[in-house]
């Protein structure tokens, strides 16, 4: 008589069956804390763009743009900032701002060593000492240009106010110093009285200007009888919000050119847009989070779906949407919502409410600073910081509500699995012995099937 039964699959069966309810009790709570964890960092994320949105647009101070340029855009580029007044200013641009620039032509191949020192200064200042006497670094016995450019370009305290470079040009090899800043302080001088070779000291004193170290003079109004503007770089910023950076002078006797400082339709549209943007982002995150599903269309619930905590979310940022604030409100600016929640903008509608009042846009976002915390951007950074803080956002705060749930779900299967392998092993134990007594009997059995037929 054969043996019926397995004892090991027989032990797991009975095993399974006994931890069967606990582990489907626990399997289902950990699924659902690790979808919490999965929606959370989706969510935080979603609420961390968001928020680095509005601190950009904050960072801008102005929701309104403003646009500058020049009437001759030979003269230069001009850009505004938030600071900026519309209006129209006649400039003349006398200089450009040049740094300076020297060569030193056919420098003699010295023979080593070289004492003394080489002294380098700006605008009448002493600036930095080269020192030649290791400048060999070939070990030829010379010292050449090439490593007397190296000298420069890695003395104490050059920290790279001039640069040295090697030209070679029709045959003549110049070593060329150049100034890395700009304006008439940038003039370079050099004292060679030290060197001990009279031809190196001839030839340090007698350098070629390639470019003059120049100021940038520009008039505000007429050449002689505007306001002067000098300075050591060719980018102004004389004029509130303005930034002006010129490229070349005007001739002689011509006319000032025209600064236009005017509004920016299609940067402010741009601003607004990029608020929307971020908004309908954020929107599109939360709408997957609570959708309610239906198990008729084959629609999954999003995680959040029955949470109170994150519907009281959407329905705070739809209410800071609708306020009003200085009288305004973005509906006013074109900014409508559909039936999802989702933004649009209509630019004409901005354009004309701009036109009627030119700072309202402004008094309606606000500002997100920490400490002019203003409007809608103001608002709406406040409430992530409550959703957001490291320390006692909401999001962290759940966060570790769920990490204990899932760490006592795990102690939990640690526990259940040792129950399980403490029940296959006790039945594994019996079964076997079942299995055993069982493989006797039919043993015996054959023994007397075997005896009666002899008999």
């Amino acid at each position: 008589m054969a043996t019926s039964f397995d004892p090991a699959s027989t032990a797991t069966s009975l095993a399974t069956a006994y931890t069967q309810a606990a582990q489907a009790q626990l399997t289902a709570q950990t699924q659902r804390a690790q979808a919490q964890s999965t929606g959370l960092t989706k969510l935080q994320s979603a609420l961390r763009a968001f928020d680095s949105a509005v601190s950009a647009l904050s960072g801008k101070k102005s929701m309104v743009q403003h646009a500058a340029s020049f009437a001759d855009a030979s003269v230069g580029t001009a850009t505004a900032s938030a600071g900026a007044q519309p209006g129209s200013y006649p400039l003349f641009v006398e200089e450009v701002a040049a740094a300076h620039q020297i060569a030193f032509t056919d420098l003699p191949a010295v023979p080593v060593p070289v004492t003394g020192t080489l002294t380098i200064a700006q605008g009448g200042v002493a600036a930095f000492n080269v020192n030649f006497a290791t400048a060999d670094l070939d070990n030829n016995g010379t010292l050449s240009q090439a490593e007397m450019a190296r000298a420069i370009n890695s003395a104490a305290d050059n920290d790279g106010k001039v640069t040295a470079s090697v030209v070679t040009a029709g045959g003549s090899t110049q070593l060329v110093l150049s100034s890395t800043s700009t304006g008439a302080a940038s003039e370079i001088t050099l004292d060679a009285s030290t060197l001990s070779d009279a031809t190196l000291q001839a030839k340090f004193g007698a350098g070629t200007t390639l470019v003059a170290a120049k100021d940038a003079i520009v008039w505000l109004g007429a050449k002689d009888t505007g306001v002067k503007l000098q300075q050591a770089s060719n980018t102004f910023t004389a004029i509130d919000g303005v930034s002006m950076t010129f490229k070349q002078a005007m001739a002689v006797g011509a006319a000032p050119t025209t600064l236009t400082v005017a509004g920016d339709d299609a940067g402010t549209a741009s601003n607004v847009q990029n608020f929307i943007d971020a908004y309908n982002t954020l929107n599109s995150t939360l709408d997957a989070l609570t959708r309610a599903g239906s198990a008729a269309d084959g629609v999954t619930a999003g995680t959040f779906a029955s949470d109170a905590s994150i519907r009281a979310l959407r329905t705070r940022l739809n209410d800071m949407l609708r306020q009003q604030t200085g009288g305004v409100r973005l509906a006013d600016f074109g900014v409508a919502a559909d039936r999802d929640g989702k933004l649009t903008l209509d630019q004409t509608k901005l354009k004309a409410q701009l036109d009627a009042a030119p700072d309202s846009l402004d008094t309606l976002f606000g500002s997100a600073s920490p400490t002019a915390s203003s409007g809608l951007l103001g608002a709406m950074d406040k409430y992530m910081d409550a959703w957001l803080n490291s320390v006692n956002g909401k999001i962290v705060v759940r966060q570790e509500s769920v990490q204990s749930i899932q760490k006592s779900a795990a102690a939990r299967q640690t526990r259940l699995d040792k129950q399980y392998d403490n029940a296959y092993q006790r039945y594994l134990k019996q079964f076997t012995v079942l299995q055993n007594l069982q493989a006797q009997m039919a043993e015996t059995s054959s023994m007397f099937d075997a005896l009666s037929v002899n008999s």
